[in-house]
């Protein structure tokens, strides 16, 4: 990972927060875990194929090799949400995941969490969402992480916008990644850094985290397209138990 000046890994503190593969790169060499937040959808995604026992194997976007690679590691391939088909029945939408099979392992690419995901090395990876931040809260605290000594990077993936390169602050990945924070503060861990307090408070000030996303720019974007189910999967609050982290390449269930 690239270097980054001290006053970007807001150090000293236990918990921190910050976006994209840019804070991925900037906060992942001090930390013990990172956690990646890509609600819309490739962790929610992630949660779902893990509850149904799959190994999910994160791969860079487009690169024009996915096939290629699926196949050396034995593996089914996630195709384009609109690119299902009886043959290949499984995409980056957490709907068509649980309608199909669950296969032993698949590869899954997204522009966003998965790419992050693929592109952090030598520390260990956890797909968080909104389906399951108190697990994966629980799960960090009884590891002894979140502390100064061992801290926690929360990423939220964010969204490109359309037709550009740019990262588009996603409310929705805020919000799974305010909801770990949150979760996370409440078993004792930390300290927050400034940004991950600011995004608890975000979390504990919302009366209805499901309303807004399906209101936000990627929950309308969703259903536009017709994947309004996806929106509800992503908002199946604190359903999943599963801790998703990735584990010789693939997102298993952490023992």
């Amino acid at each position: 990972m690239s270097e980054f000046p001290d006053w970007s890994r807001q150090l000293g503190s236990g918990i921190r927060f910050d976006w994209g593969l840019a804070g991925a790169q900037a906060l992942g060499p001090q930390s013990a875990a990172v956690v990646v937040v890509d609600v819309l959808s490739f962790t929610t995604a992630v949660s779902v194929a893990v509850d149904a026992g799959t190994r999910v194997l994160p791969y860079r976007w487009r690169d024009g090799n996915a096939a290629e690679f699926a196949a050396e590691q034995d593996a089914e391939l996630a195709v384009g949400r609109t690119a299902v088909s009886q043959q290949q029945p499984w995409s980056l939408s957490p709907a068509a995941l649980r309608r199909a099979t669950a296969p032993a392992r698949l590869v899954l690419s997204s522009p966003n969490g998965s790419a992050i995901s693929a592109a952090v090395t030598g520390i260990p990876v956890i797909a968080a969402c909104l389906r399951n931040a108190s697990a994966v809260a629980d799960w960090i605290a009884g590891q002894g992480w979140g502390t100064e000594r061992k801290p926690v990077a929360v990423i939220a993936a964010g969204e490109h916008w359309p037709g550009s390169g740019a990262i588009r602050p996603a409310v929705e990945d805020w919000l799974g990644a305010a909801a770990v924070i949150a979760a996370l503060a409440e078993r004792a861990t930390g300290p927050l850094s400034p940004e991950a307090s600011v995004a608890k408070a975000s979390y504990d000030g919302i009366d209805d985290v499901r309303a807004l996303i399906h209101n936000c720019a990627s929950g309308r974007e969703l259903a536009a397209i017709g994947f309004s189910d996806d929106v509800a999967i992503a908002t199946e609050i604190e359903t999943s138990k599963a801790v998703p982290i990735l584990v010789d390449g693939a997102f298993t269930h952490a023992s």
